[in-house]
């Protein structure tokens, strides 16, 4: 297996809401696609939302009982904290402003803080809890935005 992740899937309540929060966050897509495979009581609905990302990585929405229902797995209660997605920026102003978007796009948003070991960062839960770090790495020559 190759070092990397391609794609990560996040699974959300209401594909529109989350489509319109990170567009709000400056991401771009083409919108809910694959509306045409309506899915049934066993079998997944195709409806998903995808953003291209630097580096060739795709990051999808899609709904939760439909990410259950093609992994064949139980639905079990939405959770987060348990893991988060981090996200470079090259200045602090960008963490800031970065922060800024989430929280004007209706996201909850913790304290920035200056880390010990050089890190400058905040975090924000999209609207269905998922937890993302903005981080800006003084020290860092890969930073991209």
């Amino acid at each position: 297996m190759k070092p990397q992740i391609d794609v990560i899937t996040l699974a959300v309540e209401n594909l529109e809401r989350a489509l319109a929060f990170y567009r709000a966050l400056g991401l771009e897509s083409p919108g809910v696609t694959a509306t045409e495979f309506a899915g049934d009581d066993t079998h997944p609905a195709g409806a998903i939302v995808m953003f291209r990302l630097n580096g060739g990585q795709i990051l999808a929405l899609y709904p939760r009982r439909e990410l259950a229902k093609d992994a064949g797995i139980t639905q079990g209660p939405a959770q987060s904290g348990e893991f988060s997605l981090g996200h470079i920026v090259a200045t602090r102003d960008e963490v800031d402003a970065l922060l800024a978007k989430a929280r004007a796009a209706g996201a909850p948003v913790t304290a920035l803080q200056d880390r010990p070991w050089g890190i400058y960062s905040g975090y924000f839960r999209d609207l269905d809890g998922h937890l993302w770090e903005i981080i800006h790495n003084p020290t860092s020559t890969d930073a991209t935005t």
